[in-house]
């Protein structure tokens, strides 16, 4: 054992890093999408199934792991199985794929900190046109918020093709943020409705992997974490600490974020029918106060009939207001915090102050899981005795986040949303999969159960439980495998993946395929991390048959 490894100062301070890592921007933003999209409540059925028999179990697991072995995700799976070794380079390529494009998410957080210092907020009201005689066309047909985080943030191209330049304002406010990040490990760990829904397999494989990424599992940040733990921590009660205080933090806000969907649906809703209202009442001289919402579509119905040619050419102009459609419109992806949160703040009293509470809430959120994340990354190269003998632990950590930040001024461009969302659906979710399969098969069955018991017993003096036992060694492996498969049927089944991309003259999303050259890319973010097991096996492998064979050759 490593005595000179530098400790956490207390077990709190542990914990407090963990939960800082787990709850995130997943969620505020990642859970509510997911409830919505999957049936609202009915989508925590298979998300607390599965934090029960997945996301607890394999938490507890990855933080034994690390407190056991007291190295990082590389080092602890090497010590396990020498063939292991490349799970935790899986772990670290997976991490890094991670961190270059989610530290995106704190430089917006910083864009829309410093304009929330403006009176009136920007995202409030439309800009005026070109001629200054109404508001901006795409505005008026999206709203406010949209067209701010759209045009004035990401300054959106129409498709992933379309490249554009670098937003050299957002460019800045990621520099920041990555100085930001190497300034907080600088000075090391030590310091840091629709019941239907539950028969669809996508609801179960999104609940499994909003529980592996919001928890962090598989990324080796918790393993990286609990080596820093003193070998008698009680890492059992700190992993259902954690998980509770996570999913307790996703249902809290998804409470809030359902609040402000109904807040924004019906107001557009309302919006929408005081607009037909007006038109209609302009277009055939109706009284004011005679058409109201109560008696709209009768009263449409007799235009109609009375006035055919007339109503022919005023129906175009007539839009389709409906409660239900605002609703199922409401998410917006990775622009939910950006767009619906805004939308609500943007009419509150002092709204500048609850906008400057908020983004800085986000930051704070966001930076805390990048210590997490880039923790999964510097704690492997700085337990290496090759790299930590070349180089100090500041100067890794410098070049770990300076080829971050430089690729992450990809996600910058003005076609960036769209590749931001290709890493953030495709980098991690197959690989996290497959990462947490082998590491819970690892201990069971390479390293043994029985082994990895006694090694537990006699660091925490308590005896491992058949619930943890039957967990590790059965059920959520086999889970892992169902999910995989339904992963990989679905997304055979879909055919060519698409994307949403903004379309400027209609004010809203449109969906579109992704072309050849970007399903490509998907395929290799995916098969640069999965196939770094198979390929560490292999290595070893080789390496070991060479040294058998000079030892026998000498011999």
């Amino acid at each position: 054992m490593d005595e000179a490894r530098p400790l956490w100062a207390t077990p709190l301070q542990f914990v407090f890093a963990c939960i800082s890592y787990a709850v995130g921007l997943g969620n505020v933003w990642r859970f509510p999408y997911l409830c919505q999209m999957y049936g609202g409540g009915s989508f925590l059925v298979p998300y607390v199934v599965m934090l029960t028999v997945e996301g607890v179990p394999l938490l507890y697991l990855e933080l034994a792991v690390g407190q056991r072995m007291r190295q990082g995700s590389i080092g602890a799976w090497r010590t396990i199985n020498p063939y292991l070794s490349g799970v935790g380079v899986a772990s670290v390529v997976v991490s890094f794929f991670l961190s270059m494009y989610y530290n995106v998410i704190n430089a917006w957080a910083f864009w829309y900190l410093f304009h929330s210092f403006q009176d009136p907020l920007p995202w409030s009201m439309c800009p005026l046109n070109g001629n200054r005689t109404g508001y901006d066309e795409e505005c008026e047909k999206a709203s406010s918020t949209q067209y701010f985080w759209y045009r004035k943030t990401l300054n959106i191209s129409p498709s992933i093709q379309e490249s554009g330049a670098v937003q050299w304002e957002l460019a800045l406010c990621l520099i920041l943020a990555w100085l930001l990040v190497y300034l907080c490990i600088l000075r090391g760990t030590e310091s840091t409705g629709k019941m239907e829904q539950l028969a669809n397999p996508k609801a179960w494989i999104n609940a499994a992997t909003q529980i592996f990424f919001s928890l962090g599992l598989g990324f080796g940040s918790l393993i990286a974490f609990a080596s820093y733990n003193e070998p008698s921590n009680n890492c059992q009660k700190h992993a259902i600490i954690v998980s509770i205080i996570n999913s307790s933090t996703s249902i809290f806000a998804s409470v809030v974020a359902f609040s402000i969907y109904g807040f924004k649906a019906t107001f557009n809703y309302e919006s929408c029918l005081n607009k037909v209202i007006l038109l209609l009442t302009n277009s055939f001289d109706l009284e004011d106060g005679f058409l109201t919402v109560s008696n709209l579509e009768e009263v449409k119905s007799y235009l109609a009939s009375a006035y055919p040619s007339k109503y022919s050419e005023v129906f175009p102009q007539i839009k389709n207001c409906s409660l239900e459609s605002e609703l199922e419109t409401a998410v917006q992806g990775t622009g939910l915090a950006f767009i619906v949160y805004t939308e609500a703040i943007k009419d509150m009293e002092a709204s500048q102050l609850w906008a400057v509470l908020y983004f800085f809430m986000l930051l704070m959120l966001g930076v805390g899981s990048m210590l997490g994340n880039t923790a999964a990354i510097l704690t492997p190269l700085t337990d290496s005795e090759v790299i930590s003998s070349y180089l100090p632990k500041e100067a890794i950590s410098g070049l770990v986040c300076l080829v971050s930040c430089a690729i992450g001024l990809v996600f910058t461009m003005e076609a960036g949303n769209y590749w931001f969302d290709i890493f953030n659906d495709y980098a991690a979710t197959l690989p996290l999969l497959l990462i947490v399969l082998v590491e819970a098969a690892a201990v069971c069955y390479l390293y043994g159960l029985k082994r990895f018991e006694s090694d537990l017993k006699a660091m925490t003096g308590h005896a491992l439980n058949w619930y943890w036992k039957a967990m590790w060694g059965g059920v959520s492996p086999l889970l892992i495998i169902s999910l995989f498969v339904f992963y990989l049927s679905d997304y055979i089944v879909t055919g060519t993946l698409q994307y949403q991309a903004w379309d400027a003259s209609q004010g809203q999303l449109v969906t579109k395929d992704y072309p050849p050259y970007a399903l490509a890319i998907i395929g290799l973010l995916v098969a640069s991390s999965t196939m770094c097991i198979p390929l560490g096996a292999l290595g070893t492998f080789i390496v070991r048959h060479l040294k058998w064979g000079d030892t026998a050759s000498v011999a």
